[in-house]
């Protein structure tokens, strides 16, 4: 199965709380963190939501 890695790359400060938690939920904890999950509707979805914040490269 393809994965996707999300780094974020801006701060959650300012942000929603929707927006803080999803990115707590995707397992982003400070600016340059880097995640590799599998790429699965859920996760696009989350990413989806605070894509301003983080950058997404697909992982073979």
């Amino acid at each position: 199965m393809a994965s996707i890695k999300v780094t974020q790359i801006k701060s959650e400060i300012g942000g929603t709380s929707t927006q803080r938690n999803t990115l707590r939920s995707l397992g982003l904890k400070r600016i340059g963190h880097t995640v590799v999950k599998e790429d699965r509707p859920e996760f696009r979805g989350m990413v989806n939501t605070v894509s301003h914040l983080v950058v997404v490269e697909e992982v073979k």
